[in-house]
């Protein structure tokens, strides 16, 4: 078709104000996300500052979660307050795992307590504590505190790999009274923390332990696995799995049968994600305030780190986003039915990862 000297200004015209139109809109839409994120910073640093010692409801493996989000937030401005909420809360962590018994067990702030031999200890949850750790000690300028806080995962870490990592790869749930066996949550958030120590390390053995976390969540079936299956748990399973999958992803050669298993799995997540979100019309049966619905707050924080790594995906990013908004148009307001009285609520906790990778691609991993 011939366009006129004059229509074709035109179109050049109306094609740079559709640019710089869209370039506003998203200056607008980050600088959004921006206010949201650091405005329950500010909540998580209260929080924090908090003495919640044995208390109900104030298990420790929520707040590492907002303590992995204030660190970014610590790379993103540099304001010391964020880092200093972090080694508030890793001193603690660390100065309470040194009474634990087994040696190098955290104490989650709930069963068993610094001291005693008897009781239930989980390792999916220490494993999340251990992140919260290892997230403050890398971002620590003193070498002392560094090699602190980073003895204190190292600890830790040979404690799971000595005595609850199968022999099939997958991780038990250190001493759970409900099952001894291999569990998608443990080998999830532990199988993240080897591929995280790995990284910082480059220690093989934590590369290796990863491997097999992988290759034995690989093989379940997340619709029948035990003992808390995915009709029970919904968005928590995915959010705890998916985990290795997200942390270990650039460590997987993508000409391996692993490496197409778990794009077979992410892809299957996907889809059910989609499904399960309200942001994308879906149907959410599990309350977003509630113990396990809440950790639905961080699924787009793994849709967020697909979005940038696999080839087709990057609609994901949008679904992300419009997950995030859902979120933010009435359930992070209400009041968290899985633990009353918190100022930050579960859901809360979640939701700022998922803004940390949207604000920060990367940061959260370090990748």
């Amino acid at each position: 078709m011939f366009y006129s000297k004059f229509q074709k200004t035109a179109v050049v015209i109306v094609m740079m104000v559709a640019i710089i139109a869209g370039t506003k809109a998203d200056t607008q839409s980050t600088s959004s996300y921006k206010a949201k994120f650091f405005k329950l910073c500010d909540l998580a640093c209260q929080e924090l500052s908090k003495e919640t010692l044995h208390q109900k409801y104030k298990q420790y493996y929520k707040d590492s979660y907002s303590v992995r989000a204030l660190a970014v937030a610590y790379d993103m401005t540099g304001e010391e307050k964020y880092l200093d909420a972090c080694k508030q809360w890793s001193d603690k962590m660390v100065k309470l795992q040194d009474g634990m018994i087994p040696k190098g067990a955290y104490y989650i702030n709930y069963f068993r307590k610094p001291g005693e031999s008897q009781g239930q200890w989980f390792a999916a949850d220490s494993s999340s504590i251990a992140h919260g750790i290892l997230a403050t000690a890398v971002r620590c300028s003193d070498k002392i505190k560094k090699e602190y806080y980073l003895n204190s995962v190292f600890s830790f870490s040979d404690l799971m790999i000595d005595n609850y990592v199968t022999e099939s790869g997958g991780i038990t749930d250190g001493l759970w009274e409900k099952s001894d066996k291999a569990w998608w949550c443990s080998s999830g958030i532990f199988g993240s923390l080897m591929f995280s120590l790995y990284y910082e390390t480059g220690e093989e053995k934590y590369l290796n332990v990863g491997y097999g976390a992988i290759d034995w969540l690989n093989a379940q079936d997340l619709e029948t696995t035990g003992p808390l299956p995915l009709s029970g748990q919904g968005p928590a399973m995915y959010m705890y799995t998916l985990e290795a999958y997200s942390a270990g992803l650039r460590f997987i050669s993508p000409d391996t049968l692993r490496y197409k298993k778990v794009i077979a799995r992410i892809g299957n997540s996907m889809k059910w994600i989609a499904k399960h979100q309200n942001g994308q019309g879906g149907n959410n049966k599990w309350d977003y305030n509630t113990q396990w619905g809440s950790k639905g707050g961080g699924l787009p924080f793994h849709m967020y780190i697909y979005s940038q790594h696999i080839p087709n995906m990057h609609a994901l990013a949008k679904a992300a986003d419009m997950e995030l908004e859902y979120i933010y148009s009435g359930p992070l307001d209400q009041s968290d039915r899985g633990g009353p009285g918190n100022t930050l609520t579960q859901l809360m906790n979640f939701t700022m990862m998922s803004l940390a990778e949207k604000l920060s691609p990367g940061a959260m991993y370090r990748r």
